[in-house]
């Protein structure tokens, strides 16, 4: 840092889950990674219980000395549901509170600008920015805009956004960006190493189950009765989630079929690009990573959300197998994966379509509209 000139603060907002945070991140490293003898000072306003504190370590990290680190600070975080609940009036003092805090973080650090990519701890921040004139980038991840994004969008000079759906949601501000994904992953993918900390046979195809960030029982119900059968067509590696974990199995089953509770994200990178087929949630996140490895994917979204609508766009445009949880059986599901695992052809064109759906460079494009607003 000793030839660096910190001239600007470039302030990230997200959190509560990780899906917020991840894009977000990748554009925090493409902007310390481009940065010419000035280092920006980067700064990330969270929660305080959310998982952002435990991946912005793992990034500082990863990081190290190349030119930039990432402070992190928390705020209260409140929500507003859309339906009747004691819980909104208790939220609605923490998201009074949080503004009044943000008011002060402003103040301190007199950001330049200040960035979000959804989530209900962002909207105060972005309010207050608003107040005082500070420019804002909103990121729009999904399909469907969700709700915090929505309170932040009309204060926002930018609206990046992944599909070209989100155009017309949001007018003349919106610019068609893609999913930013980030390069220290991408570019730690380790295939040997991971074959033989799992004991990964090669010749054996290999099938990658996801339940979500947090984990997902009803995918580990359709999975628990079927893993006899499913260890017949290869090997498994089921993540989870927390205190989500499979019954006990007998020995067989055990030879073929490996559960966690979560993995390194960087393994877990390994693991999807090693994967002969991957079964997963329809989160922006997996989907975004799943698009830039061109993987096939068997998708499960989840009932009466956003993600019906993330996996509505991939099956028109033939990039994955989509399956409704309400109508799925352990018996379907492993039809299902056997189907698309022994279907040369099918799998070939799920992997180039879905490596189309997201479109490419999101990072370098939206770090660009950054420094374009700021300079």
């Amino acid at each position: 840092m000793d030839n660096f000139k910190i001239e600007k603060t470039i302030m990230f907002s997200g959190g509560g889950t990780g899906g917020s945070v991840t894009p977000l991140l990748a554009v925090a490293e493409k902007l310390i990674g481009t940065a010419d003898k000035t280092a920006y000072r980067l700064v990330f306003v969270g929660t305080a219980s959310g998982p952002e504190r435990e991946m912005i370590n793992h990034f500082n990290a990863a990081i190290g000395a190349t030119g930039g680190q990432l402070e992190f600070i928390s705020l209260p975080s409140g929500k507003l549901r859309r339906y009747f609940s004691l819980a909104n009036l208790g939220d609605i003092f923490r998201i009074m509170a949080a503004f009044l805090r943000s008011g002060r973080i402003l103040k301190q650090y007199r950001p330049a600008i200040v960035i979000s990519a959804g989530s209900f701890v962002s909207a105060p921040l972005v309010w207050a920015a608003a107040g005082r004139k500070i420019p804002i980038l909103i990121h729009q991840q999904d399909v469907r805009p969700g709700l915090a994004n929505k309170l932040m969008a009309p204060f926002a000079r930018v609206i990046s956004v992944t599909f070209e759906k989100s155009l017309s949601d949001y007018g003349s501000r919106a610019v068609l960006t893609g999913n930013p994904f980030s390069e220290i992953d991408k570019n730690r993918v380790r295939s040997e190493a991971i074959k033989a900390k799992y004991g990964l046979d090669g010749n054996c195809p290999l099938i990658v189950i996801i339940g979500g960030a947090t984990g997902a029982t009803a995918i580990n119900k359709l999975i628990s009765p079927a893993i006899g059968k499913l260890s017949v067509l290869g090997q498994i590696i089921h993540i989870t989630g927390a205190g989500k974990a499979i019954p006990t199995m007998t020995p067989t089953e055990m030879r073929a079929y490996q559960a966690f509770e979560f993995l390194d994200h960087e393994e877990f990178l390994s693991l999807l690009a090693l994967a002969d087929l991957v079964v997963s949630r329809a989160g922006l996140g997996i989907l975004t990573e799943l698009s830039a490895l061109n993987k096939p994917v068997i998708l499960i979204p989840m009932p009466n959300s956003h993600q019906e609508d993330n996996a509505a766009v991939l099956a028109k445009a033939e990039a994955a197998v989509i399956l409704e949880q309400r109508d799925l059986t352990p018996e379907k599901l492993t039809a299902e994966i056997e189907r698309v695992l022994h279907d040369s052809v099918l799998k070939e064109n799920l992997s180039r379509n879905i490596g189309k759906i997201i479109k490419r460079g999101a990072t370098e494009t939206i770090a660009g509209l950054i420094k374009k607003i700021i300079e």
